[in-house]
């Protein structure tokens, strides 16, 4: 029997609605294209990184759950950090090389979930696209599912890294056409495959051009 894709719980619900109004109401939000992902299988979401309000930002353009990776430090606030898990966040170690995290991501997309990954692995200082990890493309080749690219346009103007103040500046988030790998089918891949499976997904990230805007931002 085919597993099911999990639904939104409540807590992911109510966080998803308030986080969409949020968006839209000061950050002139819009989402392209999301009838490109997946609804009835396990894929992989792969996003470009400048903000700290990207994951949220990519969530909402989703109309099914999404899994989230998240430093295990910010599950040890006071306040939000038991909030996390209920809102699909798995903890991971700081340098990203977290087996039980990379484990867990692996069966939840062989499960039919969908998980956003940033094959940067950090956020971009200048809102550039940085060199991409190999880790992305290590769950691939594992996984075996597709990917899809997407890239997010003015969140690192609203909130770069290292920024001590948030701009009202519109943001786009636009998704590209799912990748679909041809991987080998023997078990021993190498580093060098996984790092041309996330180069390529890179590639597809750059290829997505901004939409038109007519809204001019505030601060």
């Amino acid at each position: 029997m085919k597993p099911q894709r999990q639904s939104m719980n409540i807590i992911y619900n109510i966080g998803y609605t308030l986080c969409r109004w949020l968006a839209i109401t000061f950050f002139s939000y819009r989402a392209h294209n999301s009838h490109l992902l997946p609804q009835t299988e396990g894929f992989i979401l792969a996003s470009n990184h400048a903000s700290y309000l990207d994951p949220p930002l990519i969530g909402i353009a989703s109309t099914r759950a999404i899994w989230f990776l998240a430093r295990k430090t910010l599950l040890e606030w006071p306040i939000l950090g038991p909030i996390f898990p209920l809102i699909n966040v798995i903890p991971v170690d700081r340098d990203g090389n977290d087996r039980t995290a990379l484990k867990k991501i692996i069966h939840l997309v062989r499960s039919g979930e969908g998980v956003l990954l940033f094959p940067e692995g950090t956020r971009s200082p200048d809102g550039k696209l940085q060199i991409a990890r190999p880790g992305v493309g290590f769950v691939v080749a594992k996984a075996k599912a597709p990917v899809v690219p997407a890239r997010i346009f003015g969140s690192f103007e609203a909130l770069p890294k290292n920024a001590k103040s948030l701009k009202f500046h519109p943001i786009d988030v636009c998704f590209g056409e799912p990748i679909h790998f041809l991987l080998p089918t023997d078990t021993h891949s190498s580093n060098e495959l996984y790092q041309q499976i996330s180069n390529q997904i890179l590639q597809a990230i750059a290829a997505i051009p901004p939409p038109p805007r007519q809204v001019t931002s505030f601060s």
